[in-house]
């Protein structure tokens, strides 16, 4: 799954956003609005770590999102 996927259906995957950082608030996900280096803004100022560790994270949270998405047939038809 690339980032442009997540930025245009971003209402979809504000809850899995939240839920892997509990410390973002409604309104931050809203400012965030599906840009990446927004969230990894958001979870530096959050969680008060370096912006390599954020941006680690958010690398990771995509790899699980993919894998989750790709269970469940999300993957027919990408190459």
């Amino acid at each position: 799954m690339n980032w442009d996927r997540i930025e245009g259906n971003w209402k979809q995957f504000k809850g899995k956003v939240k839920e892997q950082w509990g410390k973002l608030t409604e309104d931050d996900v809203d400012v965030i609005q599906g840009r990446r280096d927004q969230l990894v803004g958001k979870v530096q100022e959050k969680y008060g770590i370096a912006r390599e560790e954020a941006e680690r994270q958010v690398a990771e949270f995509l790899v699980r999102l993919d894998k989750a998405m790709s269970g469940r047939g999300a993957a027919v038809g990408r190459r």
